[in-house]
């Protein structure tokens, strides 16, 4: 069992959980989009990031991927947290403006639109929940990240229609911003 505190309440905890898998369980809200319970947690999105007070690497940290230490302080409301994460809500919304969820989760944050511009907006806000579908449900790899910076995609190898694919659909229900959509077979 782990000791740790976190929003000032102290906790004991199984060894090994992450900070955002104790935060839901105990109903403390830290948004987020990349994270679904039964993949490898990857940490995209950003937008569960977390102050660590006191603890191994103090400073911002997300919490879908930092593990629970004996000691640990953290924070999810601090004044540094709610900046890194609007500013994060904004490059999302800019990138991918028509997102329901995305939307709908950043207006519950108090961000209605972004600063930001950005030339080719679509849906994918690049948080790879499909990626670790397809190679940790179907494993399949059918698909994986392509490119960097800002030509970075989820695409097939080559963007060829991919021959490992078996139509599964687990890419489509993981994906938080409905950008993978299935075509039905004629």
């Amino acid at each position: 069992m782990v000791k740790f505190t976190l929003n000032d309440r102290d906790y004991e905890v199984e060894d090994g959980k992450t900070i955002l898998e104790v935060a839901l369980e105990n109903g403390v809200k830290i948004p987020t989009l990349c994270y679904h319970k039964d993949l490898t947690s990857y940490g995209a999105c950003r937008l569960c990031m977390v102050e660590i007070i006191d603890g191994a690497r103090p400073g911002l940290q997300a919490s879908c991927t930092y593990k629970v230490s004996d000691g640990l302080v953290v924070k999810t409301d601090t004044e540094r947290v709610k900046k890194t994460r609007d500013i994060v809500f904004e490059l999302l919304l800019a990138r991918c403006p028509d997102s329901e969820k995305l939307t709908k989760l950043a207006e519950e944050y108090g961000i209605t639109k972004s600063r930001i511009e950005w030339k080719d907006k679509g849906k994918c806000i690049l948080c790879g929940l499909c990626v670790r579908a397809c190679a940790e449900v179907s494993q399949r790899n059918a698909i994986n990240f392509a490119f960097r910076g800002i030509e970075r995609q989820v695409n097939t190898p080559f963007k060829r229609i991919s021959q490992i694919c078996i139509g599964c659909g687990a890419c489509a229900y993981v994906c938080p911003t409905g950008a993978i959509e299935i075509e039905e077979a004629d």
